[in-house]
């Protein structure tokens, strides 16, 4: 990570310091995470810090956005699937893999961490997230409507609600991880979900 000549640092890797800032922040919160444990964790001084990332208010909203991005870009590439069962796997399958990911390379599941319950005076992390959840709600329901159009689902289904159905669902997944649950007991979940929501389509599928 970074190392130490004279009391300076010779090398500053950026995601590896707001990855180690992260997992403070995930575990602590950002009023709970002191600017001595990030400098310690991060192996900065305070005024390499700040001059990295501006202030602790800079580096927590930094961690906050660069995972939580991970989840728009997860949903992204579900919505591009060809059907709906290949999105609803794609989307659960992806998700997973990235709620268990090892800890050498990711802090945790953010949507169940201590950040959830806090802010700073520029970022409501309350707002930001719930902003991101409906636009990633917005796309998965365009896409089932364009699969009723398609007469992929049933004329009577309601987009909205088999939206909120598989929200859920990625929200249990998320929770599950959070309190450590395997990953392949998380995969064997998503895939009976996945199959569930299938038989939904007018057309069999793998």
């Amino acid at each position: 990570m970074l190392e130490r000549h004279r009391g300076r640092p010779r090398a500053f890797d950026r995601d590896d310091a707001v990855l180690a800032a992260a997992r403070l922040f995930w575990r602590h919160g950002y009023s709970g995470t002191s600017t001595r444990a990030l400098t310690t964790a991060l192996g900065l001084s305070t005024s390499s810090l700040y001059a990295a990332f501006g202030s602790k208010a800079g580096l927590f909203e930094e961690a906050v956005r660069t995972y939580t991005e991970r989840y728009r870009e997860i949903y992204q590439r579900a919505v591009a699937a060809k059907d709906i069962p290949s999105v609803v796997k794609r989307l659960f399958t992806c998700s997973v893999h990235e709620f268990t990911q090892p800890s050498d390379t990711h802090p945790g599941c953010l949507t169940s961490s201590a950040v959830m319950t806090d802010s700073t005076s520029t970022l409501d992390i309350s707002a930001y997230f719930a902003e991101l959840e409906d636009f990633n709600e917005q796309a998965l329901r365009a896409r089932i409507e364009r699969a009723i159009q398609d007469g992929e689902l049933a004329a009577g289904t309601s987009a909205a609600v088999l939206a909120k159905l598989i929200q859920s669902i990625w929200h249990g997944l998320s929770v599950q991880a959070n309190l450590g649950a395997d990953r392949e007991d998380l995969l064997a979940a998503a895939h009976l979900a996945h199959k569930l929501i299938s038989q939904q389509t007018t057309s069999p599928t793998s």
